[in-house]
């Protein structure tokens, strides 16, 4: 595995959830930075992410909805996304950085409509 490999989206009504999942590359390895964004080339905007010392953050558009998480033992990164919204749809990225390089996933497609 030379990237992270998302999983999880699909199509959803409003209200819906989805549990979107990134394996990570690499086992055993600290990121200093692990985070989910959405968007696609250079419009890619951060949605929620975990720091090297384990502090979280959530955008404001997500907040309360949407939970980040690193499951260790899957080695993999989660995003638990409840009561979607036709707002939320896109294309989810994983990206980590490891101090010295970015790695980037090819997303995974999320799709809220009635």
């Amino acid at each position: 595995q030379v990237q992270p490999v998302e999983s999880g989206g699909g199509l959803v009504q409003p209200g819906g959830s989805l549990r979107l999942s990134c394996k990570m590359p690499r086992i055993g390895l600290n990121y200093v930075t692990m985070a989910w964004h959405r968007g696609s080339g250079n419009s890619r905007a951060w949605i929620a992410g975990i720091g090297g010392s384990g502090s979280t953050g959530i955008h404001d558009s997500v907040k309360g909805r949407f939970t980040i998480s690193r499951d260790t033992a899957r080695n993999t990164l989660d995003l638990q996304m409840n009561d979607l919204r036709v707002s939320d749809t896109g294309i989810y990225y994983c990206h980590l950085w490891d101090g010295k390089q970015n790695y980037w996933g090819q997303g995974t497609q999320v799709t809220v409509q009635g």
